[in-house]
């Protein structure tokens, strides 16, 4: 009688943990309201949902090679997966798949996103920072009249007296920008503050015809400049061109600035001459959360290693009251002064960008960068109603499912079956909790696993009332009937489920997206089915026996 206390005892703690990994939990998620997608607070199962239950993207990725070759394309491709396997964690997406296609290929599916431009863009930003010294050595204002040649000798400029962009120029060679307010932030050991704000001086002189004097206008700080952004496609395609490119100062680097900005009631968009030799990069940050102040708007703190803050500290020491550009993805964010030796803790001041760009930012630089960009090959948004249909389509097969094996197993064997019936019962509770328990997710072949499991979960069952049958046949007792079946079926029922359960392993190490939701389901399943047709049914049997002195037959 103990040991059949112990029995109840366990069945009822399995039931009660699995209920307990189905009990809705309260998640913050990213959700959308009114066309806007905001954090908030909701109710969860935890049994989460793939992509083609609950909608979400399909990503297909490869590497951009149009800026140059890669040598090794196999470890790029993998390098990219590890990075946007990170990025993806720290996004909130519920199981993912990234892997590899081919030999140059990326998929990515993200279930249960909505907000496809961001998550899109999270996965193909490169996302290398640098920190970049400005020049103060006046070396492009020098090199202008070299690449005004340039371009005029290799036609790469307009026709004569035609300003580029189609747009009233200055004329007069450089347009110094005179400040209106000295703007110029400090930095410290956790502030890396906006550039100055400067407005043009409407009153030029006349000047010359070359595409660089015309259009690059000097800013306030030192290597900055400012081209109005109907010139910006000129300059952009000039300083792209090979013979421009190696004519420009040597050690230095052009930038454009991340945004453009209205001066004088035009729209311009920020040019930068930097030391080519970044005095740090991002590879050495650790941690990078977004915030907002009052005073500087939205920021994005960050915290460097213990090496990347003693290099830090080593060079923004060297540069004290220099300039110096915090350049993402070669597009300079900002530009702050340099007013005391800054160490592991920094801030990147975005300016009047939103609270989600800050969040983006600091997710990628927490994941780490790219070594050679992506480039999005195929993109496609499937629908929740799809995701639904296919929801109450297996809703309605694992309904029709259990009706028919309850019919087969009570028509056939009674009273017997009738236990069995009962042991499937608490079967889909554990196979359920299982499945909820390891996080795993349901997708539409795991709802066909899990109905095929069903059956799986009966037919222990039915060796075991068969084996049962026999004895009863060869005139042994009841109970001596019960106890031969569940013991001399037990070889039978290993062996099937063992070799089912190796096909799974294999499915699932070698399948991807929906076929590894299939294997998941079948082996939770087979694991549940053998602890409801040994166990459990088993222990039914025996509570049955137990209210019996000497059963004299058995309904099978």
């Amino acid at each position: 009688m103990s040991n059949l206390k112990y029995r109840i005892l366990a069945i009822a703690v399995m039931i009660a943990a699995s209920l307990w990994t189905l009990f809705p939990r309260t998640v913050i998620e990213r959700v959308s309201r009114n066309g806007e997608f905001v954090y908030d607070t909701v109710q969860r199962v935890p049994l989460k949902r793939g992509l083609d239950l609950q909608g979400g993207m399909h990503l297909s990725l490869e590497l951009d090679l149009s800026q140059g070759t890669v040598a090794d394309q196999s470890d790029a491709l993998d390098q990219a997966i590890r990075v946007i396997r990170n990025r993806i964690d720290e996004f909130g997406v519920a199981e993912p798949v990234v892997q590899k296609s081919g030999n140059n290929r990326i998929i990515v599916e993200l279930p249960g996103i909505e907000d496809a431009e961001r998550a899109a863009a999270v996965v193909q930003q490169a996302a290398f920072l640098q920190f970049q010294i400005t020049d103060k050595t006046q070396a492009l204002e020098r090199a202008i009249p070299r690449l005004d040649q340039i371009a005029r000798d290799q036609n790469l400029v307009p026709a004569a007296g035609q300003p580029p962009g189609g747009a009233a120029a200055p004329a007069g060679g450089l347009d110094i920008f005179k400040p209106q307010v000295d703007s110029q932030a400090p930095v410290g050991d956790s502030t890396a503050a906006a550039g100055a704000v400067a407005t043009a001086d409407s009153a030029a002189p006349a000047g010359t015809q070359g595409p660089f004097s015309r259009a690059v206008q000097q800013g306030q700080i030192p290597g900055q400049f400012f081209v109005a952004q109907s010139d910006v496609p000129l300059l952009r395609s000039l300083l792209e061109n090979p013979a421009i490119e190696a004519a420009l100062p040597p050690g230095k680097v052009a930038r454009w600035g991340a945004d453009s900005v209205v001066l004088g009631g035009r729209v311009y968009r920020e040019l930068y001459l930097l030391d080519s030799r970044p005095i740090i990069t991002g590879e050495y940050i650790t941690d990078a959360r977004p915030n907002q102040s009052a005073q500087e708007g939205t920021v994005v703190s960050f915290t460097l290693n213990a090496e990347g803050g003693r290099r830090f500290r080593l060079e923004t020491g060297r540069h004290l009251k220099d300039y110096m550009a915090i350049v993402l993805d070669d597009k300079v964010i900002t530009a702050p002064i340099i007013q005391s030796a800054i160490g592991r803790r920094g801030q990147i001041s975005l300016g009047g960008r939103n609270l989600q760009e800050a969040q983006d930012l600091s997710l990628v630089l927490r994941a780490g960068a790219l070594q050679t960009p992506l480039k999005i090959m195929e993109s496609r948004s499937i629908g929740p109603s799809l995701g639904q249909d296919a929801v109450e389509s297996g809703k309605r097969a694992g309904v029709l499912g259990v009706i028919l094996v309850v019919v087969v197993m009570v028509g056939y064997y009674r009273f017997s079956g009738l236990l069995a019936v009962a042991g499937l019962v608490i079967f889909a509770v554990l196979t359920a909790g299982m499945l909820a328990g390891l996080g795993a997710v349901l997708t539409l072949p795991g709802i066909a696993g899990f109905v095929l499991s069903i059956g799986m979960a009966v037919d222990a069952n039915v060796l075991i009332f068969e084996r049962m049958r026999e004895e009863l046949d060869a005139g042994r007792t009841v109970r001596s009937a019960v106890d031969s079946g569940f013991r001399n079926a037990l070889s039978a029922i290993i062996d099937s489920n063992v070799t089912t359960a190796l096909t799974a392993v294999v499915l699932y190490q070698f399948g991807s997206g929906p076929v590894r939701g299939f294997a998941v389901t079948l082996l939770a399943g087979i694991a549940a089915s053998m602890i409801t047709a040994i166990f459990v049914v088993r222990t039914f049997f025996l509570i049955w026996l137990d209210r019996r002195t000497t059963p004299q037959t058995l309904s099978i």
